[in-house]
């Protein structure tokens, strides 16, 4: 069985997309779409910006949503995925490729989540650091424990969790994890405390916009963020897109729930090769492979 999946916040750069569209109709039409939808040439920023463009949270999300949902409609056309999911914002590109959502409908959603998200973000000093090689429940024990906020954020593969929160806790915990042996604690080049609590002023924003939006029966199983199962009715799905931005991203257990469902083959669709390495940490035997 064949799973499609989507990258998240940070696989993106300069050039993304460029190839398909000067070399396909489909998808340049698809592109001058976002354009009209967004209100601004975005193609302008991923074709020939600078990486601090692509930085910005309300450049960035939409732009990866784009190619990757483009990526998996031109390149993908051949293949139709027995199951989806993606990577935090990547759940809105697996929608659209499941049918759930239309691309207007989803890259409507996705600009507004970015925007909120960026608001949240000013609200409070906030960040997000990796932690490499210690056991997941170390990490949550070492968060627990520390004053301020700072939780797990991102379960990517085992031995890879990103913690997010206010900046002293999460340095904080950063050298509380160096203390309790991890290879590495590093900062990461992020707006803000992405899937922590410091996300709720953003949640209750994008809450009322899932809402208003007409979500239809996917032609296969959503694997979400949330809970890590697996979702086909879209009440559910609407809750737990919700949810999921201030809740972690169970990356680890949705890969490994897909596998004892059936999955054989994970094809990435999207900027850059971030799932396809984590999904090959998580287990060895199964087929990878992307398009970007």
């Amino acid at each position: 069985m064949t799973a499609f999946v989507f990258p998240g916040q940070g696989s993106q750069f300069v050039g993304m997309g460029k190839d398909l569209y000067d070399n396909n109709e489909e998808a340049k039409a698809l592109f001058e779409k976002a354009n009209e939808i967004l209100g601004f040439r975005i193609t302008d920023l991923m074709f020939e910006g600078t990486d601090e463009d692509l930085r910005q949270t309300a450049v960035t999300q939409p732009a990866v949503f784009i190619h990757s949902v483009i990526t998996a409609r031109i390149l993908g056309a051949d293949t139709k995925p027995d199951m989806v999911a993606g990577h935090s914002l990547g759940e809105f590109s697996a929608l659209v490729s499941c049918g759930a959502l239309s691309f207007e409908d989803a890259l409507k959603l996705v600009s507004a989540r970015a925007k909120a998200m960026q608001k949240a973000c000013e609200l409070k000093p906030s960040t997000m650091a990796a932690i490499i090689a210690l056991p997941d429940e170390k990490v949550e024990e070492i968060c627990n424990g520390i004053e301020g906020v700072v939780v797990c954020a991102n379960f990517n593969c085992p031995g890879q969790i990103v913690i997010s929160g206010d900046i002293e806790a999460v340095n904080a915990a950063c050298e509380a994890a160096k203390a309790a042996g991890a290879k590495r604690a590093l900062p990461l080049k992020v707006g803000g405390a992405f899937h922590s609590p410091l996300m709720e002023p953003a949640r209750a924003e994008l809450a009322s916009a899932i809402e208003a939006t007409e979500f239809h029966t996917p032609i296969c199983p959503i694997y979400q963020n949330v809970d890590a199962k697996p979702h086909t009715d879209p009440a559910e799905i609407k809750a737990n897109l919700v949810a999921q931005l201030t809740a972690p991203v169970r990356w680890t257990a949705s890969a490994q729930n897909m596998i004892a469902d059936g999955a054989t083959e994970f094809i990435e669709f999207g900027p850059g090769k971030v799932l396809q390495g984590l999904v090959s940490k998580i287990n060895k035997e199964v087929t990878v492979g992307g398009h970007q």
